[in-house]
């Protein structure tokens, strides 16, 4: 018998089943178990997915238990430090890091995608004054569906890419139309002058006329650190593997949905305060918290056994180590901190939490390291960036990752709908 095998043995009754041992590149090998219910009779059972691969994937590589995240096979140190965001849209979608002419192709194609047909800017008027961003830009990205229908019949690799572009260029104008749709403010449409994360925050920062804030000694400018810090985290948020919004992108995708749908249903996924709305909890977290003098107190709380409180923005479903991406948020953390002369309570206190969480045996022993999420909030808010805006800022860096992971599920022959079993238990 092959060695690439495993033995199930069922002792109830001596039945031996045989599977074969999928080896991939990195990480865990997989049992290919998509027989067993035809040979036993039974399901497996495995609530939350964790240790059953849906999938066989190119894109994204996770070792939790080393702190490590790779696109493509690059690592992500190597990307969020030395690329742009675009850059890493082109590697994710077509496998490899562009050449100065590629990128600068995409980058003229994104800024001249980047409008909205006027009647899906309509779309906004009939939201509620006060309406979440997040619920906006979800029904905006519904209604793309219908301004692009023939997104729904793809053929050749060209149909594939002008589908994704369309999507991650517009995805910053839907975010920002529906931010100041919230406030009620004038919409500032996209500058082609501008690259597509300057572009982003004009849109949110600019009055009528595209004029910026002025100040006694001029215009408030877009500053370059601001432009690179909010890059980074577009780059850290592109893709995450087999993550919660994901597997609920790949299955509408399994359903034959319109791709845009399918993104839609990824961005109602990514709201939830256990997935993508992590990070504006940690700013409420903080602001409860008041002040650097009652971090202890807060800390005593979160090791009590009885007290249901838990500090928001430490471990990770994946990462028992450091999440890699926080370890790059600390360091652009302290470099925004120099270059903005920032001096926040906020940021006071965040750093006392760190300090002694980095040092405390409850959280080491329980590997509880500072995550993504709890970086990701503080430069945001030192950015200026509104609280609501933390999710949809999430979705834009993300979008690539997802319609990456659904043409990939779309051209994989081994793709069928998703469709899991259950363990009955009622009447």
């Amino acid at each position: 018998m092959s060695k690439k095998t495993m033995t199930l043995i069922d002792n109830r009754n001596g039945a031996r089943y045989d599977y074969p041992i999928l080896e991939g590149t990195r990480g865990p090998a997989a049992v290919d178990m998509r027989s067993f219910y035809r040979d036993s009779g039974m399901f497996s059972y495995d609530p939350g997915f964790t240790s059953t691969a849906s999938c066989r994937s190119e894109i994204t590589f996770i070792n939790g238990e080393e702190g490590e995240l790779r696109y493509r096979g690059i690592p992500i140190e190597e990307l969020a430090t030395g690329h742009s965001y675009l850059e890493v849209c082109h590697l994710l979608l077509e496998g490899e890091l562009p050449t100065d002419e590629e990128l600068t192709a995409l980058d003229l194609e994104i800024r001249h995608r980047s409008f909205l047909p006027e009647g899906l800017v309509k779309l906004f008027e009939t939201m509620p004054d006060n309406a979440h961003p997040m619920s906006s830009l979800s029904a905006g990205v519904t209604a793309l569906s219908a301004f692009y229908y023939e997104h729904l019949q793809l053929e050749t690799d060209d149909d594939y890419r002008a589908m994704a572009h369309r999507i991650i260029a517009k995805m910053p104008t839907l975010a920002a139309f529906a931010y100041r749709h919230s406030l009620g403010a004038t919409y500032i449409y996209p500058d082609i002058d501008r690259s597509f994360t300057e572009n982003f925050l004009y849109m949110l920062r600019a009055y009528p006329g595209g004029k910026m804030h002025r100040d006694p000694d001029g215009p408030r400018e877009i500053k370059p650190i601001e432009v690179a810090a909010l890059d980074t985290i577009f780059t850290l948020h592109a893709d995450h593997e087999q993550n919660a919004s994901t597997t609920v992108v790949r299955s509408v995708a399994s359903t034959g949905a319109h791709p845009y749908v399918a993104i839609s249903s990824g961005i109602a996924a990514l709201w939830g305060r256990a997935h993508g709305g992590a990070n504006e909890s940690v700013i409420e977290q903080l602001r409860m918290i008041g002040s650097v003098e009652n971090v202890e107190r807060y800390i005593a709380k979160a090791k009590d056994p009885n007290d249901p409180f838990r500090l928001m923005g430490f471990g990770h479903r994946v990462y028992k180590n450091f999440d890699p991406r926080a370890r790059i948020l600390k360091t652009l953390q302290d470099r925004l901190r120099d270059e903005l002369d920032l001096d926040s309570e906020l940021m006071r206190i965040a750093q006392r939490i760190e300090e002694i969480a980095l040092n405390d045996d409850y959280f080491i022993q329980r590997k509880l390291y500072p995550n993504i999420d709890f970086y990701s909030g503080i430069i945001l808010t030192a950015l200026g960036l509104p609280r609501s805006m933390f999710t949809p800022i999430f979705v834009i860096g993300r979008t690539v990752g997802w319609i990456s992971q659904w043409i990939e599920f779309k051209k994989s022959p081994e793709s069928k709908i998703a469709r899991p079993r259950q363990l009955y238990v009622g009447k």
